[in-house]
């Protein structure tokens, strides 16, 4: 009797404890989804021509949680690359560090390769500061001659995707409408974490610029007064060799 009367208290204590472990579990779900519906990306461009840089600037809300990670994924389109060894150089004096999606290839015109993927884990302390600001350098690829008289070609660039990790809600599902993804805990690649998408009210615009594009109706003209450049050259310095007797 006495064991089955200490199996009912215990049975009632664990179901109490569980009780007030998921009513706070809750709460604070709640209150990081307050927190995280104020949070908002924007993107700007700096510098002209074939080499620019993107400045990402997050914001946030103040009295954040303690313990947050953040990702910035960048989904790049094909008219334009970064220089791996330029950002592996970068980011061991700045506050990040990336993690390549895939092998890139500088030397690779627009049309022939595809858009890829970075993911950008800016270094966090125990509070989260106010504005969080990335700066990415990036470069145009050669694009295709164009036959029909077009100047420019245009590259539409998104604003990268803002994902937090934190370890103080584990439902997420009162974080609705803000999804839950897996993706690499770290730039290491070594382990999957799951991650916060944060989903803005308002889609954020995307950023539009231009790189020139070479005329492909003087493509033949240039080629032909190239070789015969070349080749008048040629005859040039065999004939004063020639004349000269070196040898």
């Amino acid at each position: 009797m006495y064991f089955i009367l200490f199996s009912t208290l215990a049975y009632l204590s664990t179901c109490h404890c569980g009780t007030e472990t998921d009513e706070k579990n809750e709460n604070i779900c709640v209150l990081l989804k307050q927190w995280l519906d104020s949070t908002s990306v924007s993107m700007e461009i700096n510098k002209q021509g074939f080499h620019r840089e993107v400045v990402t600037t997050v914001e946030f809300s103040p009295d954040g949680p303690n313990g947050l990670k953040a990702l910035l994924v960048h989904r790049w389109p094909r008219g334009i690359y970064v220089d791996p060894y330029q950002l592996a150089s970068l980011s061991d004096h700045s506050d990040w560090q990336v993690l390549l999606g895939s092998a890139i290839d500088l030397e690779v015109p627009a049309h022939k390769t595809e858009g890829f993927v970075t993911l950008v884990y800016p270094t966090l302390d125990r509070r989260i500061p106010r504005l969080l600001k990335t700066t990415i350098p990036i470069h145009g690829r050669y694009h295709e001659p164009s036959f029909v008289g077009k100047k420019f070609a245009f590259v539409n660039l998104d604003p990268p995707e803002l994902l937090l990790h934190t370890d103080k809600c584990t439902q997420p599902s009162y974080l609705q409408p803000h999804t839950v993804v897996d993706a690499p805990c770290t730039a290491d690649n070594s382990s999957i974490c799951q991650w916060v998408k944060i989903q803005h009210r308002q889609e954020p615009g995307h950023a539009s610029f231009q790189f020139p594009v070479g005329d492909g109706s003087l493509v033949i003209p240039v080629c032909s007064g190239t070789l015969l450049v070349t080749m008048m050259c040629c005859l040039a310095l065999s004939k004063n060799i020639w004349k000269h007797k070196i040898f």
